[in-house]
């Protein structure tokens, strides 16, 4: 503690001593202002560099896309080779347009799962019937009653197939556990 506090108030010396601080302090707002315009002269310099020389950009076949030294892009203008050298992800499904029609189903008694929805959404079969559900999405899905029922598929990726016998009549309202906002009812009559 310096000389001049011996004999002053604990209250008056704490007051004081944050005055010491406060120049530091009143000087940060600044720094952080002029970083901030700094910052701010970076992006409009940059912004107003003039256009590069690189040739306008006329679709996906000349998107400024040029393979570098030692490497090609097969299909691609300059590349070698033909498009059909592209190497196809594995496990990749291929979709039909998210805006096509709704889906038929396969057979008889079958659901069609297809743009995130089950056709038909509504099913009448005789008790004894097994009812077929088939993903034709390339999203997975599930088959699972509401609330308590027998309906409980395992997740059916794109192709898959669930097939369930239905032996009480009754309505059966099930959804995609994934996709809940997917729903459906199977009715079953004697």
């Amino acid at each position: 503690m310096r000389a001049e506090w011996i004999g002053t108030p604990a209250i008056e010396r704490d007051m004081s001593m944050s005055h010491d601080i406060h120049p530091r302090i009143s000087r940060l707002p600044a720094l952080i202002g002029a970083l901030a315009l700094i910052g701010a002269l970076g992006l409009v310099t940059a912004c107003g560099d003039p256009p590069h020389d690189d040739p306008p950009h006329r679709g996906p076949a000349s998107a400024g896309i040029t393979p570098g030294a030692g490497q090609s892009l097969p299909g691609m203008p300059g590349g070698t080779g033909p498009a059909s050298a592209i190497p196809v992800m594995p496990n990749t499904a291929t979709a039909a347009p998210t805006g096509s029609a709704p889906a038929t189903p396969v057979g008889p008694n079958s659901v069609t799962i297809k743009n995130f929805a089950f056709h038909p959404a509504a099913l009448t079969v005789k008790a004894g019937t097994t009812v077929t559900w088939i993903n034709q999405d390339p999203e997975p899905h599930t088959v699972t009653s509401r609330g308590q029922g027998p309906l409980r598929s395992a997740t059916l990726a794109s192709g898959a197939r669930y097939p369930y016998k239905f032996t009480k009549p009754g309505t059966y309202k099930y959804l995609c556990s994934i996709h809940p906002f997917m729903t459906a009812t199977v009715t079953v009559t004697q």
